[in-house]
């Protein structure tokens, strides 16, 4: 089935970039991200699989090499709630 669309030059733009990173034609990323947003619409009771887990705590974890480094004290009771009873 072929469907043709027209978008705003920002999602284009975006577009490309995503197929030039994956290294896809526009046509087949742009295929990907459609059957991606459909799979995720579709997902029934919000059970993930375990790829899809994994994928989360990989975006989660992204960038956490630059946080500080704090002591296991740092996460006490008493640190989270100061000054309350």
């Amino acid at each position: 089935m072929t469907i043709r669309i027209e978008v705003d030059g920002e999602i284009a733009t975006r577009l490309a970039a995503g197929a030039r990173e994956r290294g896809l034609t526009l046509e087949e990323y742009a295929e990907d991200l459609l059957r991606d947003a459909i799979a995720t619409h579709s997902e029934s009771q919000g059970k993930l699989s375990v790829e899809e887990v994994h994928a989360m705590l990989e975006a989660i974890a992204e960038g956490s090499e630059n946080l500080p480094k704090l002591p296991t004290t740092a996460f006490t009771r008493d640190n989270f709630y100061e000054g309350r009873p």
